[in-house]
Order: structure tokens, then C-alpha cells, then sequence
């Protein structure tokens, strides 16, 4: 179990954050869902409906970018944070070469979410 710094309560449609504003948090679902999603010519594409137990905001915190989509509550949701020193710490435990392992994968992951909403743009 992930250790949790504290926990955030959201209402349904609220924002837990929003593409391309900067934060290297990382959350984990505690109850209700999470919406991730991402703009695209003013069209809304979900990505992934995240529930309890769930992780995310791991790549902008991995790869040091720009949040990568919207985080949303879906019903009211409680989100755990965590503890950003453990991160910090498990982090720099590894190598720099597995460092950079981490990197590329969370970097992939955002091209493959790119790619994913962009094959949405054609349908």
C-alpha cells in the first residue's frame, strides 16, 4: 500500500487537475472514480475511468512534464496523495540508468495517449 500524505474529497465534475498545468503529484483512488481526458478540438476524449486503487499522475511526476491529461471526479471521489518524500526517495534509490528506463516508459505512455486521442479526431 502506497503511504498517503492526506486525502482530498471532490464532488462529481470536479477537477482533480487539468491538462498541461504543472504538478508532480501522484494520487491514488480511495472510493468513487476518476475520469482522465483530454481536449481535442474542443471535444472531450476520455482516456480511462480510473476506481479505487487506482494510480495516476505518475507520469508527469516520472517523466517531469506538463500534466498529460484532466483528472476528474466521477460521483463524489476521495483521492489519497502520496507521500511526495517516499516518491522522491524510491526514486532516487535506482540507478541513473533505470532512472531513465522509468523515463522513456512514462514518456511513451504519453506519445501512446497522443496517439490515442488523435485516432479519435478521425471518427
Amino acid at each position: 500500500m502506497m503511504p498517503i500524505t492526506g486525502k482530498e474529497t471532490y464532488e462529481d465534475g470536479q477537477i482533480i487537475f487539468e491538462e498541461g498545468s504543472y504538478g508532480d503529484w501522484v494520487y491514488t483512488v480511495e472510493s468513487g472514480k476518476v475520469e482522465i481526458s483530454r481536449k481535442l478540438e474542443d471535444e472531450k476524449i476520455i482516456i480511462s475511468t480510473l476506481t479505487e486503487g487506482d494510480i495516476f499522475g505518475e507520469v508527469a511526476f516520472l517523466a517531469n512534464v506538463p500534466r498529460t491529461a484532466t483528472a476528474t471526479a466521477v460521483g463524489k471521489t476521495v483521492i489519497g496523495i502520496v507521500d511526495r518524500a517516499f516518491l522522491d526517495n524510491e526514486y532516487n534509490k535506482s540507478s541513473q540508468y533505470f532512472r531513465l528506463i522509468i523515463k522513456n516508459l512514462a514518456l511513451r505512455i504519453q506519445n501512446m495517449n497522443n496517439a490515442f486521442v488523435e485516432s479519435k479526431k478521425d471518427q
